[in-house]
């Protein structure tokens, strides 16, 4: 419960949430969280929880102009499988909040992901009872000891897989502990995972064998909810669909020679049954098992198997979900790097890795964007550079990149004329006077052009990684001089500014931690290699090509970090 509160402070950006429980869910041993852990709890809000627990709907509060030392509140009801009422999920925040569409939505979507949550802990409980039961009847039942060894053993199993789905994280996550689970105990040949998406079935590969084609041939292009494949069937009508290749018209729901044709192209397979997996909102899709040999589906083993299917759906339907966030903070994320400018003279390349984690969205970024001229100035003053690194991998890190990445921008537009270090100082104070929590590393450059081809480069600092400039012959330099780094509870200082003249056919290379940077390996050294791989790679090879490469040889290829590259070269004469 305490994931559901911080995930909603996070999505709504306010500072407080929690799962308020009704008495009755918290007789039978449940217990409300708050975030952050331990946090004082308005008496206001708790009044407010049991208002939307009287109604039986969500509530969005905000105080009038008469009380506004009062809290804005939203929360939205919990619901369980009968219908009744479990408890709220609610956020807090200290004075006026103007609640909006995205605010309901997303509390909403949580409240439904939480809902499935609890009910899926509630039936944890009626499991470990199934398996006591099944333990007490292996030990009366001395004559039938392997059929008491078997009910434990899918007691264990449906168990597990109460305990293993209740914590996945995506879609991959759930297709494998599925595979795992039914691997070991039922011992199917294959298992699929399908669901419907755009009004078609669609297979998501399975995690202990190929495509299942047998069970539906959903194919490359997806399945058409109104086949009569057995996989189509149990989602459409919502019901446990069981296929024997060998039946002979008796006891199975779809026995027979036709449908065995129909769901095993030419009948090579043994027994499949494909059970529809059903979400708070309907049929997500199906979970198909199938069997090389006829297996007995009786009476316990589809009590087995819908139990297991019901759990699957929970783990589904909260993947889909958090798979949906991370799509759209990952779109976002993507959409705020820069397009670069066409600059007469240079040449610019950039290139982001996002880290290898699904489930990751990050601070880094780049960005270069012409200066403004100077005062007096009939010309535009050059070039402005930055790579930058905001702490943490979140979506609350990409909005806070976001933000100061165009208040970095601002401060180079209000204080024209001057060097990158007046930008990042005024940066600091901003976000400072703004409460704005932004911390991390940033290098900010001004790049102008100067006689013969030259170009000047002035560059600040804030604790980022030093950046590289290779000469046409292949001499580099590591331009080490930098400053503290940026935080929000420092006290902003002045800030220092370094300067050295690009030759033409000169490039400059800023990059992020993430290219350099790996658990129990020391980050100089990797560093010393990126200079080595950027002092002989070919003076001719274009800029995108030297930054794969790069990334290629340098960075680890299961990355816990995002990178950035970003390449600068000063055209030869």
């Amino acid at each position: 419960m305490n994931r559901f509160a911080r995930l909603a402070t996070r999505l709504l950006g306010v500072p407080q949430g929690l799962v308020w429980l009704t008495p009755v869910a918290q007789a039978a041993g449940a217990v409300p969280e708050r975030w952050p852990t331990g946090a004082d709890l308005d008496p206001a809000v708790v009044a407010h929880c049991r208002r939307v627990a009287q109604d039986g709907r969500a509530r969005f509060f905000s105080p009038s102009g008469e009380v506004a030392s009062a809290c804005a509140f939203a929360g939205v009801p919990l619901v369980g499988g009968a219908g009744e009422l479990l408890g709220v999920l609610a956020v807090t925040v200290g004075g006026r909040r103007q609640w909006t569409e995205d605010d309901v939505r997303d509390l909403t979507d949580l409240a439904t992901a939480c809902s499935a949550q609890m009910r899926m802990r509630a039936r944890s409980g009626s499991v470990r009872r199934a398996r006591v039961a099944a333990v007490d009847a292996a030990r009366a039942a001395a004559g039938n000891a392997s059929r008491a060894h078997v009910l434990l053993d899918r007691s264990e199993l449906l168990l597990r897989a109460s305990e293993d789905l209740a914590d996945t994280s995506g879609l991959d996550d759930v297709r494998q502990r599925v595979g795992d689970l039914v691997g070991g105990d039922l011992k199917p040949a294959l298992v699929d995972l399908v669901l419907v998406r755009r009004g078609m079935l669609h297979a998501v590969p399975s995690p202990v064998g190929g495509d299942f084609g047998g069970t539906g041939r959903v194919g490359t292009e997806g399945l058409a909810l109104d086949s009569e494949r057995p996989v189509a069937r149990a989602v459409r009508e919502n019901r446990m669909v069981v296929v024997d290749a060998t039946a002979d018209g008796e006891g199975d729901d779809d026995a027979g020679p036709s449908a065995a044709t129909t769901a095993f192209d030419e009948g090579d397979r043994g027994t499949a049954v494909c059970l529809p997996l059903r979400g708070a909102r309907g049929t997500l899709g199906a979970l198909v098992l199938g069997w090389d040999v006829p297996c007995w589906i009786g009476v316990e083993e589809r009590a087995v198997l819908t139990t297991l299917a019901a759990y699957t759906a929970q783990a589904v339907e909260r993947a889909l979900h958090l798979d949906e966030r991370v799509t759209v903070a990952r779109e976002l994320q993507l959409a705020m790097l820069t397009d670069l400018p066409d600059v007469a003279g240079l040449e610019l390349s950039a290139l982001y890795r996002p880290a290898a984690r699904d489930d990751m969205v990050g601070g880094d970024w780049y960005d270069a964007y012409p200066l403004p001229p100077a005062p007096g100035g009939d010309t535009a003053g050059g070039l402005a550079l930055t790579v930058g690194d905001i702490t943490g991998h979140d979506m609350h890190a990409a909005s806070l990149m976001g933000q100061v990445r165009s208040m970095l921008r601002q401060a180079d537009h209000d204080h024209p004329g001057e060097g990158p270090e007046q930008a990042l100082g005024a940066l600091e104070r901003a976000c400072r006077r703004l409460g704005l929590p932004a911390s991390g590393t940033a290098v900010h450059a001004h790049l102008t052009p100067g006689a013969a081809g030259h170009w000047q480069l002035r560059w600040s600092n804030a604790g980022h990684p030093a950046p590289l400039v290779v000469t046409a012959d292949g001499a580099v330099d590591s331009l080490v001089e930098h400053d503290v780094l940026l935080h929000h509870e420092l006290e902003p200082g002045p800030r220092s500014c370094a300067r050295r003249s690009l030759p033409p056919g000169s490039t400059l290379l800023l990059y992020t931690d993430g290219l350099v940077e790996e658990p129990g390996g020391d980050i100089e050294d990797n560093v010393g290699r990126l200079a080595h791989r950027l002092a002989t790679a070919p003076p001719d090879v274009p800029l995108d090509a030297l930054l794969r490469s790069l990334l290629d040889t340098v960075a680890l290829g299961d990355a816990r970090d995002d990178a950035v590259l970003f390449a600068v070269r000063v055209a030869a004469p």
